[in-house]
């Protein structure tokens, strides 16, 4: 088959992770694939060399853009869908919000066979006032119309859909976002080495964090937490791994509380990286506000380090209470802190949730897996496109913009 990825950025994240190795998978097992990306900048880094390298075609569309823009967004609209012609995929895979929404019309406009969208995260969530979150779930509904089926990460992405009423619960499917189980692998050795760059002792508790150092990955939650947690358990340590527009800021109230001189920042570091230093962590904290399924806590769990989370969307999935970590109530900053303060004081407990992690994640979210459940679904639905309907849908998208 020729399979066509369409996703807004690649920076490293969790979205662009999963799909690039769905590229590389699939091209592994002879398949045409071409990825198609919009431009990438920020500080969060970037995925594009490893794109390049991949073997397959790899295409930036300096039109697809990430903020709402009426004349770039109908441009892109127009762009992909000449590529799609010119290409003539059999499917159109969609992912993240902007690219999964123009790229779906654009697919409808080029009459591609097979149009399937990932939903990573959805679109409209809890973190945004409520017409935003009513404008993209108009769009995401007109979207689902043009797709034959729409995979998700994680369970909890399609109960909250069909909630919603973007579509029906039988054009969903859950794909458990994969990774590359084989690069965390714990050692001795890699502990020692991590812990000796963080500059920590050997009996401090070392909390990490993993995360884009903005809004909305839950630092204005994590600070006061770690505050709390430091005056009853004066070993921790903190590490954030990540960088972003924000950073600064949360410095400067780190400075504030007196926390500076006990969390280690070393900034973006490549994924390949991310291993080595989750090999010193004996905890790992994750506050994010919103989530698909937390990838940075299956890693961790992968390397045998427990995780205490807030209980929202797919993390439960990951983070199974009691057995491979704790989940809290969202945003109960005491309870979060009770539970990394007991978690520090006792290494046999940490040691028999990260076992029981790691056995969780080396079986459930293998990379090969998740490209054995895609192309399984692709063979399986080829060539059986209905058309539908599309005029009102861009007249709503008009409306929405002109809103």
């Amino acid at each position: 088959m020729h399979i066509c990825h369409v996703i807004t950025r690649l920076i490293i994240g969790g979205a662009q992770e999963n799909t690039i190795l769905t590229c590389e998978g699939l091209h592994q097992r002879g398949h045409q694939v071409t990825l198609i990306s919009g431009p990438t900048r920020g500080p969060e880094g970037s995925l594009v060399q490893r794109a390049r390298q991949g073997g397959y075609e790899f295409i930036e569309l300096r039109e697809l853009i990430r903020a709402v823009n009426p004349w770039m967004d109908t441009r892109a609209r127009r762009y992909l869908r000449m590529e799609f012609q010119r290409l003539k995929p059999d499917v159109v895979h969609t992912h993240s919000s902007k690219a999964g929404i123009i790229g779906r019309f654009a697919a409808r406009d080029a009459r591609v066979p097979l149009v399937i969208h990932t939903i990573h995260g959805m679109s409209f969530n809890r973190t945004q006032t409520w017409l935003i979150r009513k404008g993209y779930a108009i769009l995401e509904r007109l979207a689902a119309r043009r797709s034959h089926a729409i995979v998700t990460v994680a369970d909890a992405m399609i109960e909250q859909a069909v909630a919603a009423g973007v579509c029906t619960r039988d054009k969903l499917l859950t794909v458990h976002s994969g990774m590359e189980v084989e690069q965390f692998t714990p050692t001795t050795e890699a502990r020692v080495a991590a812990r000796r760059k963080m500059g920590v002792a050997e009996d401090d508790i070392v909390v990490g964090t993993v995360a884009r150092i903005f809004r909305k990955k839950g630092y204005e939650q994590l600070i006061p937490i770690m505050a709390e947690a430091v005056q009853r358990e004066p070993r921790l340590r903190f590490v954030w791994l990540g960088d972003g527009a924000q950073r600064q800021e949360y410095e400067n109230e780190l400075s504030r509380l007196g926390l500076r001189e006990k969390t280690f920042l070393p900034g973006l570091v490549p994924p390949d990286e991310v291993p080595m230093w989750m090999a010193g962590f004996d905890l790992l904290a994750h506050t994010s506000q919103w989530e698909g399924l937390p990838r940075a806590v299956v890693q961790a769990l992968l390397m045998q380090v427990p995780a205490v989370a807030f209980d929202i969307d797919g993390t439960p999935e990951v983070v199974l209470d009691n057995l491979t970590g704790r989940l809290i109530p969202l945003n109960d900053l005491t309870e979060f802190a009770a539970a990394l303060c007991e978690l520090a004081a006792d290494a046999e407990l940490r040691r028999k949730l990260g076992q029981a992690g790691r056995e969780h994640c080396l079986e459930t979210f293998d990379w090969r897996r998740m490209v054995d459940r895609l192309e399984a679904l692709y063979l399986n639905r080829v060539g059986t496109w209905n058309v539908g309907t599309w005029e009102r849908g861009d007249v709503a998208i008009l409306l929405i913009y002109a809103a």
